[in-house]
């Protein structure tokens, strides 16, 4: 198929280059000029492990090229995917602008029958605002389709070439068939196609993103409880999440959820709701939570040193809102910075790959370390942020002595506790208090 894929953010790029390695003919085009020349000579200006090869192939292979021309590439297109941003507005809800944009070209552009995929996150009823923009000007047969992404950062080729279910709202018949073709090698593995109205399709999406940021936010909030009565939150992590219908995937203590997505779905969803006068005021908890978690490291921080940080020097380790992504949108890091940065604290930080993000972020205010085991050199304490795995194993004889006092702050309860404090490490993690129960095993990193 002759495919058209407009926006190369996360989700344009990574469908873009997925679907030319599938066999179809992808044009992917976006405003930013600067951004298409990088991608024309083979470079890609996010972080995505293996996207980069996978460009390179397919633009090799002629099947995969790059344009600001959106109309022309509308013009010679069977299928075309509206994949820009919908960041969230000052009310909470999605900006649709780039999205009936778009539309609104393929309306004075197309030259055909076309079937019309909106791949970015939008909230209920864009569907119908699609259809009419593009009905304005268009006057070939068109359909709409609805069709949500459910891509991981730092797994997002292999989520798409393997996806757990492909959903799929429409409103023509033909236009199954028309999905049936796009999608026919993803269909192999016998994962599940789902076929359903616009609105369903639409809806599908913000629920899942705010059930996994709902589970976030209530084992953080279990977490704070533990801290209270004594219990450690991962052995009763591993008691409810044992249990089938309850899980252990997004089932983990920490600063918060991040990102480009959670954030700004939660609030989408929660401004539908409220706009059609049936609100989810479970969340509005979780919202408030996750506000208050992305606090809880700086507070640990100034709890244990006093509210003025002047002279003191912390390390931190990891700036990404999530491992193998150099994205720092809605980051717990930015949060716990800020906050440490305020009562006067001098921070040296190391991530990597968001140290560019960083920079733009927090210029000169913040010093940026070239590896993490010099990052805490002369430092009051080391604050883990992003669980990559290059901070998992830490040679903490060779860290320790380089430090000014031997502190951990484990936001992501990836180190044990037994073995730091037999190195004379102080440590503070979220949830899991010192005890020791004869032949448990709590103490070990999962």
């Amino acid at each position: 198929m002759d495919i058209c894929v407009v926006g190369t953010g996360y989700v344009g790029l990574v469908a873009g280059t997925c679907l030319a390695d599938m066999g179809h003919r992808v044009v992917c085009v976006d405003r930013d000029a600067r951004k298409i020349e990088v991608l024309q000579n083979g470079g890609v200006p996010i972080y995505e492990p293996g996207l980069e090869h996978l460009v390179a192939r397919n633009i090799g292979n002629e099947r995969l090229s790059f344009t600001t021309d959106g109309g022309e590439a509308i013009r010679g297109a069977e299928v075309v995917f509206i994949a820009v941003g919908t960041p969230s507005a000052d009310d909470g809800s999605a900006d649709l602008s780039g999205v009936l944009a778009v539309a609104d070209q393929v309306g004075r552009s197309m030259s055909g029958p076309m079937t019309v995929v909106v791949k970015s996150t939008v909230p209920v009823g864009t569907a119908d605002r699609v259809r009419e923009a593009i009905a304005q000007h268009g006057t070939h047969a068109f359909d709409v389709v609805s069709n949500p992404e459910f891509l991981k950062e730092g797994a997002a080729i292999d989520d798409f070439t393997h996806p757990d279910r492909i959903v799929v709202g429409f409103a023509k018949p033909e236009t199954r068939k028309v999905v049936e073709d796009l999608y026919a090698p993803l269909l192999r593995t016998g994962k599940p196609i789902l076929y359903m109205d616009n609105r369903s399709a639409e809806l599908a999406k913000y629920v899942s993103n705010a059930f996994l940021a709902t589970k976030i936010s209530f084992i953080n909030e279990i977490a704070r409880l533990c801290e209270v009565v004594g219990a450690d939150v991962d052995q009763v992590r591993k008691g409810a999440g044992s249990d089938s219908r309850i899980g252990t995937r997004f089932f983990f203590p920490g600063i918060g959820y991040g990102g480009s997505c959670f954030p700004k779905d939660v609030k989408a969803l929660s401004h539908t709701a409220e706009a059609a006068g049936s609100p989810l005021r479970i969340l509005e908890v979780v919202e408030a939570v996750n506000v208050s978690q992305k606090r809880l490291l700086a507070e640990k921080v100034l709890e244990r040193f006093g509210k003025d940080l002047q002279g003191r020097r912390f390390a931190v380790w990891g700036l990404a809102f999530k491992p193998q992504t150099d994205d720092m949108r809605q980051a717990p890091s930015l949060v716990i910075i800020e906050e440490l940065l305020s009562a006067g604290a001098e921070i040296v930080a190391f991530d990597p790959e968001a140290m560019a993000e960083a920079r733009a972020e927090f210029g000169d205010r913040i010093r940026y370390s070239e590896g993490a085991t010099v990052a805490a050199d002369g430092c009051d304490a080391l604050l883990l942020l992003t669980e990559w795995n290059a901070f998992r194993r830490p040679d903490w004889e060779d860290i320790g002595p380089r430090m000014k006092h031997r502190i951990v702050f484990d936001g992501r309860n990836i180190y044990s506790r037994q073995e730091l404090e037999l190195l004379g490490f102080e440590y503070h993690c979220v949830g899991r208090p010192h005890i020791k129960v004869e032949g448990d095993d709590s103490d070990q990193p999962n």
